[in-house]
């Protein structure tokens, strides 16, 4: 099976749209209440793709995933009840990460973020950040799978559930 990653499409925007609802009910089906308030909606990966910053996660010539690769600063990560361990280079955030139900159980989201990883190395980036709730236990074993450390608690948003576990991987 040929597995890649490409820049995402504005023609790929319904698939993506339908692999990130397919995440949301998981999530909700976990009882976890990230990305139950609309977002990421259409409009914010329309915003992705525009920006180039959506990536598909292609598996038999179909969008098995989607992710976004961030390289400029997150305003998110300003403020963090911890600390980053590098915070004077330039890092790049990985957002919105999902994998299609067609596909899950396969890996695919470890091959995903590795790609993902290995962009930013290509574009001169060795820090990577990324957050998730802390009842999103798919995640952290993810997160964690691929080296990267707990370095504190940001907030996406004022509500109740705005708190995120946040993590870094310095290469």
């Amino acid at each position: 099976m040929l597995i890649y990653i490409r820049l995402a499409e504005k023609e790929d925007l319904d698939q993506i749209m339908k692999i990130i609802d397919e995440a949301k009910e998981l999530l909700k089906k976990d009882g976890n209440p990230q990305w139950q308030n609309g977002s990421p909606n259409r409009k914010m990966l329309a915003e992705d793709i525009t920006l180039k910053r959506a990536y598909c996660l292609v598996a038999n010539k179909e969008i098995a995933g989607v992710a976004v690769l961030l390289t400029t600063p997150d305003p998110n990560y300003a403020e963090i009840d911890g600390a980053w361990k590098n915070n004077d280079e330039q890092y790049a955030t990985i957002h919105r990460i999902a994998i299609s139900t067609e596909f899950r159980g396969q890996h695919l989201s470890q091959f995903m973020m590795s790609n993902l990883i290995s962009r930013g190395l290509m574009l001169g980036i060795h820090n990577f950040r990324i957050d998730t709730h802390g009842v999103n236990k798919r995640m952290q074993g993810l997160i964690k799978s691929l080296g990267f450390e707990f370095r504190g608690v940001v907030q996406v948003d004022q509500t109740e559930n705005g708190s995120r576990n946040a993590y870094e991987l310095n290469l």
